[in-house]
């Protein structure tokens, strides 16, 4: 496997060297460490390992076009959102017919369905709202609740004290609130 050749290199520091060389064999390492975790992420929406083969195939293919164009900078938690939507559109895409007699427990499909929409609306919101936080603020709240870090590790990672990023953290979930909140009004 490519990835054992490289396992001495960080993530970041691939997508740095694609970033600036443009080879896609940097890529490829990458996204063959997180093929896995693709997959679990299709299977949880999905539920049918073929469906979900296919799908972390072209979220790999987005993957390349997409981060061809712009930088991204937390790319396991840019993954993750890339493989969820890719498979909420696929779910909206699908047509299901029922037959006349098992339309009785069509309403709780149907309610699933509009509690996934409004999930993805809310979380729609909840990327914009991130993107409004100050950088302080949006670099400890990502550090923490999508890359999973320990207070620990964003003081040693962004040079913030531990207050601080408790700080940082704190207001920045009470302005997401905030945020997400004054979006859904709007809408």
């Amino acid at each position: 496997m490519l990835s054992e050749k490289y396992s001495h290199i960080s993530d970041n520091e691939l997508l740095e060297r694609f970033y600036a060389d443009g080879k896609n064999e940097w890529l490829g390492i990458i996204l063959e460490r997180y093929t896995f975790l693709l997959l679990g992420v299709c299977m949880k929406y999905l539920k049918n390992e073929e469906e979900s083969k296919d799908a972390v195939q072209q979220i790999f293919l987005k993957a390349i076009t997409e981060l061809g164009k712009y930088k991204v900078d937390y790319l396991k938690s840019w993954l993750y959102m890339v493989a969820k939507n890719h498979c909420l559109m696929k779910l909206r895409d699908k047509h299901i017919i029922v037959p006349a007699d098992e339309q009785k427990g069509l309403t709780s499909q149907e309610s699933d369905k509009e509690s996934l929409i409004e999930k993805e609306v809310a979380l729609t919101y909840l990327e914009k709202a991130l993107e409004e936080l100050n950088t302080e603020q949006k670099t400890c709240v990502t550090l923490f609740y999508l890359q999973k870090r320990s207070y620990q590790e964003i003081t040693e990672e962004t040079g913030f004290t531990l207050l601080q990023v408790k700080s940082h953290i704190q207001n920045g979930k009470r302005n997401l609130k905030i945020l997400v909140e004054k979006k859904m009004k709007q809408a």
